[in-house]
């Protein structure tokens, strides 16, 4: 295979990145109005089984191997229990809080993988204007975190509970990141790394669902249908391989900075179509975590080693 790089990101590039970060935006959105129907850890469950057999379909159509080797089955299992729990946190959370609350604390995650990648590779070591941009996001959090203790909740009394589920979701897509980076997964092919993630998750969020006694709906609208399918198809799996494909191609240091992006598309998305209450502490949280990942993103990293696909991962949690 021939090695067709390119050094900056070329105009279908920057198209194809704004159409992910649009789509991932929707996503949290596309969630929560399913929640009116298909409780959340079969939602989540479903979403992935149903991802994992597309994507199935696409190796097999590719001539991939499908079927992992026996190096990777402990980071993959762990990976993909990790996954699990991070879905189930974040589609839980979304009963309790609101779309664009959820998807600005869930973009806390790339700070855990800061914190936690001096531990795998010395290489990626804390910078000063590395740790300007986690104070400055974990400050902007707990700003917006407060409101549901101090009596001004926009969502409901118990916004708190979901905000604290967006937080921990944060935290294990993080540590999901730094599974895939320290273990045999960081030489499998990012299909791979993906597959293990959706047949684990689909496998032990239909267990707790079960266990939880979550029930399938009779006969859900072909609304929801559409909204599940939505989430299936065109977040989970194509906008997942579009994101492998650009990092393959294109630099990730540059690709990573479009992830601002989603916040932004996300919040913007709740206020407009759900008509979520847009409020100081939230603005000034998303404004915090977006200067926190640039500053981790772009003035951090300038002798760091560039992740390969498999390494970063898809920068969509939708």
């Amino acid at each position: 295979m021939t090695d067709d790089r390119r050094a900056h990101l070329d105009a279908k590039a920057v198209a194809l990145l704004l159409a992910c970060c649009a789509v991932w935006g929707l996503g949290q959105v596309a969630i929560k109005l399913t929640l009116a129907e298909i409780p959340p850890l079969l939602q989540s469950a479903a979403r992935s089984l149903g991802a994992a057999l597309l994507l199935l379909a696409w190796m097999r159509w590719r001539g991939q191997p499908l079927l992992p080797s026996r190096a990777t089955w402990r980071g993959g299992l762990l990976a993909g229990a990790l996954f699990a729990a991070e879905f189930a946190c974040m589609f839980s959370g979304l009963q309790f809080t609101s779309a664009s609350r959820m998807v600005v604390f869930l973009y806390t995650a790339p700070f855990v993988v800061a914190l936690g990648m001096p531990f795998i590779a010395r290489s990626e070591r804390l910078t000063v204007w590395q740790g300007a941009g986690l104070v400055c996001a974990f400050g902007g959090v707990v700003w917006a975190f407060a409101e549901g203790f101090a009596g001004k909740a926009a969502v409901g009394p118990r916004q708190w509970l979901g905000d604290a589920l967006g937080i921990a979701a944060a935290v294990l897509w993080g540590a999901t990141t730094l599974v895939v980076r320290g273990s045999a997964l960081a030489k499998a092919s990012a299909e791979m790394s993906l597959l293990y993630q959706l047949a684990v998750s689909a496998l032990l969020l239909g267990l707790a669902g079960a266990l939880a006694g979550e029930q399938w709906p009779a006969s859900p609208r072909a609304a929801t249908w559409a909204l599940l399918a939505f989430q299936t198809v065109v977040i989970t799996f194509v906008t997942y391989l579009a994101w492998f494909w650009l990092v393959r191609h294109y630099p990730a240091t540059q690709i990573s900075v479009f992830t601002l992006l989603t916040p932004i598309f996300g919040l913007l998305a709740g206020v407009w179509l759900l008509a979520e209450p847009l409020t100081l502490r939230l603005v000034v949280a998303l404004v915090a975590v977006c200067g926190g990942i640039w500053l981790v993103s772009t003035r951090g990293r300038r002798a760091a080693v560039r992740p390969s696909a498999t390494e970063s991962g898809p920068s969509a949690r939708a």
